[in-house]
């Protein structure tokens, strides 16, 4: 009986490009939530860093909506960092 060896490396080729393509998403979502709690604690000093801050807000969330669609993190984990960042910058633009 023979083994059926090539499905097998199929597999496995397969499953590693899944897991890096993986990996640079969630690493992606990472970088955007340390830019966002940078600007979020330059945003203190005056409303133009708010805007950046904004803008930063913004793009963290649609990479980690694109990440909970694509099921590399859990959707309930994305709306948990949602809505803490947003409660961060809600923080911020009330103390300004």
């Amino acid at each position: 009986m023979a083994k059926k060896k090539s499905s097998a490396e199929k597999r496995h080729r397969q499953s590693e490009e899944r897991r890096l393509r993986n990996k640079s998403v969630k690493s992606s979502v990472r970088t955007s939530a340390k830019k966002f709690v940078l600007m979020a604690q330059k945003a203190g000093k005056n409303s133009a860093e708010i805007d950046g801050a904004q803008v930063a807000l913004r793009d963290m969330i649609k990479k980690i909506d694109t990440a909970a669609q694509k099921g590399i993190i859990k959707k309930n984990a994305a709306a948990r960092k949602k809505s803490r960042m947003q409660k961060l910058f809600n923080s911020i633009k009330v103390a300004q």
